[in-house]
């Protein structure tokens, strides 16, 4: 049962040790949502837009799963904007 448990929470921390990297196809550039951030409606997240060269601040607006797509739609708080990421699946 300890080895169970163990290898588990080895699984749960790995996959929390990356980033989400996804795509905004209006601004045509390369997000990536780093490690640490609550991606669920209602919360800010931080996230680093390659385009702009800097992290950025935004609260998510809604998140939507269809297969193994995963789209968020944030309020970005630095350019005033709502965006939308279409994000790689993580399973």
């Amino acid at each position: 049962m300890i080895k169970f448990l163990l290898s588990t929470l080895l699984i749960l921390l790995a996959n929390n040790s990356y980033a989400w990297e996804g795509y905004d196809y209006e601004k045509e550039t390369d997000i990536e949502i780093e490690k640490g951030n609550l991606v669920r409606s209602g919360k800010d997240i931080e996230f680093y837009d390659y385009e702009a060269g800097e992290y950025r601040d935004a609260e998510v607006l809604g998140i939507h799963r269809d297969g193994s797509k995963v789209t968020i739609d944030v309020y970005d708080y630095d350019s005033g904007e709502n965006r939308e990421f279409e994000m790689e699946d993580e399973k």
